[in-house]
């Protein structure tokens, strides 16, 4: 467990590009008890852990919890309704709060209500790993086949269906888009 906590300092720290001194100064330590921390030379302590923890943006839970696969297998999301299956690819927001997801949609193309369209400030932007997809753009309506990726902005009212069979996307979403979206 200690290996673990150890890693994952070292790991959060220069995945945020900080330096030693740049954590150990947040976390109110000095650069060398750091280090000694990272490379398990210094005993884990709670107060300097929760002080590490805050500086990184964590809690003290996140710091320590045990390694189990859920760091590794991201486990789809069903939306039967919508006839969507979606993998949230980054676990928190990416940078400038983009967030990552394949999709499995099976819900078919056919007649769209004015209901189904949704607007959202922002661009979606996707690109079609097998299938079809049908983008409906307001008046338009866009075949967008495996290989090919889409682009347009968000308020126009919009809405994604497959066509003749599951299609699965990859695609990137701002927080609005995710909201409207994956109803997150």
């Amino acid at each position: 467990m200690d290996a673990t906590v150890r890693m994952r300092i070292r790991s959060l720290r220069t995945a945020r590009g900080w330096s030693l001194d740049n954590l150990a100064e947040r976390a109110g330590i000095s650069p060398s008890q750091l280090s000694r921390i990272e490379t398990g030379h210094r005993r884990l302590s709670l107060d300097q852990l929760a002080a590490i923890a805050e500086a990184l943006g964590k809690s003290l839970d996140e710091l320590v919890e045990s390694p189990d696969d859920s760091d590794v297998v991201i486990r789809p999301e069903r939306d039967e309704r919508r006839g969507l299956t979606t993998w949230l690819l980054n676990k928190d927001d990416g940078p400038h709060g983009l967030t990552v997801g394949k999709m499995r949609i099976t819900d078919q193309a056919g007649d769209v209500s004015p209901d189904d369209l949704g607007v959202h400030p922002g661009r979606d932007w996707f690109t079609v790993l097998s299938g079809t997809v049908v983008l409906y753009l307001g008046e338009r309506v866009i075949r967008v086949e495996a290989g090919q990726a889409a682009s347009f902005s968000t308020m126009t009212p919009h809405a994604l269906r497959s066509d003749r069979g599951p299609a699965e996307i990859l695609i990137i979403l701002n927080h609005n888009g995710k909201r409207s979206h994956l109803g997150t």
